[in-house]
């Protein structure tokens, strides 16, 4: 039992090692896509397209990108996706509700034009301003730090982490992975079923590849 154990010690210290795989997945289009609504917190599920997309993703992640872990948001439209996959890939899929879409207050559900005449934009001064029962940016990037904080201290070594989230979630996370300020210009896009692979690697973070989608354009989607 000793000898296994230094035997691993030895090999993860000669190998380098990958701290720890994220595989950061949008979920499927959902019916607010469609409906042109504002969905944050609504919980809408995911449209026939939207369960298509994520079949053809489910695939192609157990075919390239074997995850060891499913994380996923649990609203609908996530866990729907991330069931797909766990089905899949036949890996357990465990919900965290940190994962959730940036809280949208009084807008979750509107239309964008019932929204904009009820709820015009207001300038926000403050990052701990909240608007319309919204949660405050500072809040919805603690949340995001809160995230990858658990998966670096909860999951072993050298593990894939599949993250089924949502495109604003996937911009915060990606503003904490790479230590961004609160304050910045710089966003992500994320196609529907688009994934990307971040790695921790000695201390270091890589950004691996971003918003991916072969599963769709394979198929010509």
């Amino acid at each position: 039992m000793a000898y296994n154990l230094l035997k691993k010690f030895l090999i993860i210290i000669l190998r380098g090692g990958i701290d720890i795989r994220l595989l950061i997945i949008r979920h499927g289009q959902s019916q607010a896509d469609i409906e042109k609504r504002h969905e944050g917190r609504a919980d809408f599920p995911l449209t026939k397209l939207g369960i298509k997309q994520a079949g053809l993703l489910s695939r192609w992640i157990a075919k390239n990108y074997l995850p060891d872990y499913i994380l996923s948001s649990t609203l609908k439209r996530a866990a729907q996706t991330a069931g797909l996959i766990g089905t899949e890939t036949g890996v357990k899929v465990e919900s965290m509700s940190e994962l959730m879409e940036f809280n949208n207050g009084l807008l979750a559900g509107l239309s964008f034009e019932e929204a904009a005449a009820k709820y015009p934009r207001p300038a926000v001064k403050n990052l701990h301003d909240k608007i319309y029962e919204q949660e405050s940016m500072i809040e919805f990037r603690s949340r995001a730090e809160v995230v990858l904080s658990r998966i670096m201290h909860e999951f072993p070594q050298d593990k894939t982490v599949a993250v089924v989230t949502h495109g604003g979630m996937i911009n915060m996370l990606f503003r904490s992975f790479i230590n961004l300020p609160l304050v910045t210009e710089v966003s992500v896009n994320t196609s529907d079923t688009g994934v990307h692979l971040w790695t921790w690697e000695e201390g270091k973070r890589h950004i691996i590849f971003m918003n991916r989608t072969d599963h769709l354009i394979e198929s010509g989607i």
